[in-house]
């Protein structure tokens, strides 16, 4: 077990440095001056110059490289071109809103999802798996943009039961926070939930099929044992795999939903940074959602050895 953790760890440690680089010198390429941007009609060499020197962007490449790691070693990731803000405290407004909003949500789509793709497996060929897959094609067809401006519509202006945009933190009110919070994580919810119900229902099925489920049934377990103790486990290799995935694609790429339900997560700093040209914050966004993805990949290496040792056990003798 040790043995296959410090693979991870170090394969881990390894791709975040290659992002690192990545990271800086894809900002780089972005098309645009940030100092002509900075500089509005003034845009007087001496200006431009004086803009340069301030924010290091006269520097060579290698140069400001050197200064790029040396500060993320010391938790100083820039400050905003554009605002003057230290840049770790807007991820620190920004940043809860987000992981919030994608936490409930691959929960909520992993509670749907197994159960709905579970009973799919189970009543195959039966009324349950059709409404099932019905469902499932609902949620994967209908544009999340659409559907939340019809849930605002209908449910925030019409009657009223929820906000329609806006924001509260969980630590000044936590009833309010859900209230908020809901609505948007539903909408967000609901493509995810049919991909992990389809998943899950293919993995399931494969499953059923096996030897040990055919022995199982055999000895005389009821269904629910069956599919609770041995096909369901062995179809958690594939909704880990999918769940993770989508959190991390969820913290960098929930911003539609944050725009029309007004969240001041994490999409819009990214966007307003990107039109911007604001190197700091670009640097810092893609660095953390890197990161993320880095840290939620180990998570499920971590969890594919706890739900079938013979990874595990793979790993090791690798």
């Amino acid at each position: 077990m040790r043995t296959y953790l410090l693979n991870r760890a170090w394969q881990s440690l390894l791709t975040l440095i290659l992002a690192t680089v990545v990271v800086f010198l894809g900002v780089r390429a972005l098309p645009g001056d940030p100092a002509l941007a900075l500089a509005g009609e003034d845009r007087s060499p001496e200006t431009l110059a004086a803009i340069r020197l301030q924010y290091g962007l006269d520097q060579s490449i290698p140069v400001q490289f050197g200064h790029f790691v040396n500060n993320i070693l010391h938790g100083d990731l820039g400050t905003s071109i554009r605002t003057g803000t230290p840049v770790s405290s807007m991820m620190r407004t920004a940043l809860p809103v987000t992981l919030q909003l994608a936490v409930f949500a691959i929960v909520l789509a992993t509670i749907v999802g197994v159960g709905a793709g579970v009973v799919a497996a189970a009543k195959r060929g039966r009324p349950a798996e059709w409404v099932a897959n019905g469902l499932a094609l609902i949620g994967l067809s209908v544009p999340h943009f659409w559907l939340g401006l019809v849930a605002i519509l209908y449910l925030a202006v019409a009657t009223g039961l929820f906000p329609a945009s806006g924001f509260v933190p969980f630590t000044e009110n936590p009833v309010e926070n859900l209230h908020h919070i809901l609505l948007p994580v539903v909408i967000l919810g609901t493509g995810l939930s049919a991909v992990i119900m389809r998943q899950t229902r293919s993995a399931t099925l494969d499953a059923l099929s096996a030897d040990y489920v055919r022995t199982a049934k055999a000895k005389g377990l009821r269904p629910s044992a069956v599919i609770g103790r041995h096909a369901l486990r062995n179809s958690l290799i594939v909704v880990v795999t999918i769940a993770g995935l989508q959190l991390g694609e969820l913290i960098s790429g929930a911003v539609v939903t944050e725009q029309i339900f007004g969240l001041p997560g994490f999409g819009k700093m990214t966007l307003d940074a990107v039109f911007q040209r604001d190197y700091p914050v670009i640097q810092a966004v893609v660095l953390v959602t890197a990161t993320a993805y880095i840290a939620i990949n180990f998570l499920v290496d971590l969890l594919y050895s706890l739900i079938d040792p013979r990874i595990r056990v793979g790993g090791e003798a690798a």
